[in-house]
């Protein structure tokens, strides 16, 4: 049995809790939770106490990590990442990320990769909204490619950031078009995804972003789109809620301990 806990205890971590009293990730138990918000916390221990498992609500990273747990899945954002990735790594943890955003620094990336090289531990980075990070890589290796990204948002998921404003609200706008590397400074908890598929392929600072801003739309659309001399790829996927993001975590856990991985 693989012990893992939590950071960040909103909807997309009831998922992942939810996959394992229900027995989806049956080679998991669920030793600890952490968030900034302890009542938040204590609602999603008590789903794994209601199920007979004890799965203790900690005050902080080091309490956390104190439980020794295989795995460190991390639903907080880029900003947590930051804090928590190299302590975890260190105490021989490995992380299963959603806040990718937070490796779009080169300088940080490297201190990452070269912790988990050092402590024998990994990060797992879950595709979150977005998919086809097999295909993207392979078309980066083949050599000679250039990807570009492209999201979709209803303007009021941009209240809160500096470009919003109320005309948004009716007409459609081009909101910012970049690199990843500048979309995720820009929108630090917005655009994880174009983040993710820069790793998987051209980089942070060598993929195209595009956001635009549609009055009356619901969801998320992400489009990832890689060329090089043999290959064109579009990995397009519309998502009506921020559920498959979880959903992806459950599919990264399963795909460790599984003998055959997709």
């Amino acid at each position: 049995m693989k012990k893992i806990v939590i950071v960040g205890c909103g909807r997309l971590s009831t998922i992942v809790v939810d996959a394992i009293v229900s027995g989806i990730l049956d080679e998991y138990d669920l030793v600890g939770v952490y968030s900034r918000t302890f009542a938040k916390a204590e609602s999603l221990s008590s789903r794994m106490n209601e199920k007979g498992k004890s799965c203790r609500v900690c005050r902080d990273l080091n309490e956390l990590l104190s439980l020794k747990p295989d795995f460190l899945v991390e639903l907080a954002s880029p900003n947590a990442m930051r804090e928590l990735a190299l302590p975890t790594l260190q105490n021989g943890t490995s992380i299963i990320t959603l806040s990718i955003g937070a490796l779009a620094d080169s300088v940080f990336y490297n201190e990452v990769m070269n912790t988990a090289k050092l402590n024998g531990t990994k990060v797992y980075i879950a595709s979150g909204a977005t998919g086809g990070f097999d295909v993207l890589r392979t078309a980066f290796l083949m050599g000679n490619a250039s990807a570009k990204f492209f999201n979709e948002k209803n303007p009021r998921a941009l209240m809160g950031t500096t470009v919003y404003d109320d005309s948004l609200l009716n007409e459609q706008k081009t909101v910012f078009s970049g690199n990843a590397k500048e979309a995720i400074k820009l929108f630090p908890t917005k655009v994880n995804v174009s983040v993710a598929a820069s790793l998987a392929s051209v980089g942070p600072e060598n993929m195209e972003m595009t956001m635009v801003s549609t009055p009356g739309f619901i969801g998320d659309t992400q489009r990832v789109e890689i060329k090089n001399d043999q290959v064109h790829a579009v990995i397009d996927v519309y998502s009506a809620t921020a559920e498959i993001a979880g959903w992806s975590v459950v599919n990264t856990l399963l795909n460790i301990v599984s003998p055959i991985v997709f």
